[in-house]
Order: C-alpha cells, then sequence, then structure tokens
C-alpha cells in the first residue's frame, strides 16, 4: 500500500505539509475541518503537491524534512511539480 507525502494550499496561501495513506480522503477531511488543526481555520485547501513512497515511515521522514524548508524553498518545490506536470501533458 502506497503511502504520500503532500502539500496543500490554504485559503490565506499558506502552505501545510502532512502524510496520509489517500490524498483524496485526507484532502475531504481538511476540506470538512477534521484534518489537521492547523488547516481548520484555513479551509479550503487543495492539494498542490505529492510524493509516493513505499512506507509511512519514508513519507514522515520527507514530511518533516520539508517541514525545516522555508515557504520559499516549498514554493519551488511546488512550482517545479506544475512545470514538470505542465510539460507532460504538453508533450503526449
Amino acid at each position: 500500500m502506497p503511502h504520500y507525502f503532500y502539500l496543500a494550499r490554504c485559503c490565506d496561501g499558506s502552505l501545510y505539509s502532512g502524510s496520509c495513506i489517500d490524498l483524496k480522503e485526507r484532502e475531504r477531511l481538511h476540506n470538512e475541518g477534521k484534518g489537521a488543526k492547523y488547516t481548520r481555520s484555513r479551509h479550503p485547501i487543495r492539494f498542490v503537491h505529492h510524493e509516493k513512497f513505499s512506507t509511512l515511515s519514508g513519507a514522515r521522514k520527507r514530511e518533516a524534512q520539508v517541514k525545516t524548508w522555508t515557504k520559499a524553498e516549498k514554493e519551488k518545490l511546488v512550482s517545479r511539480r506544475s512545470h514538470s506536470t505542465h510539460r507532460r501533458r504538453l508533450f503526449r
């Protein structure tokens, strides 16, 4: 079963990092105010980046790593991901 690290964009523009097993379910919970305390007052949120891991430990290690980053570093990760996804769509 895969595990995921994710970055969520909150309605105030901030980024929240977390880990989960089911991305759709986790996003739904955040948007219902049942996710993390941080996102309860900042929803709606939307996932803007995710990475897949074979273990929960791997996903949580990545989450811990990214949580130490500045917002600018996190934005760069989101931007790279968006650019990469856009390029894949263009060259299909």
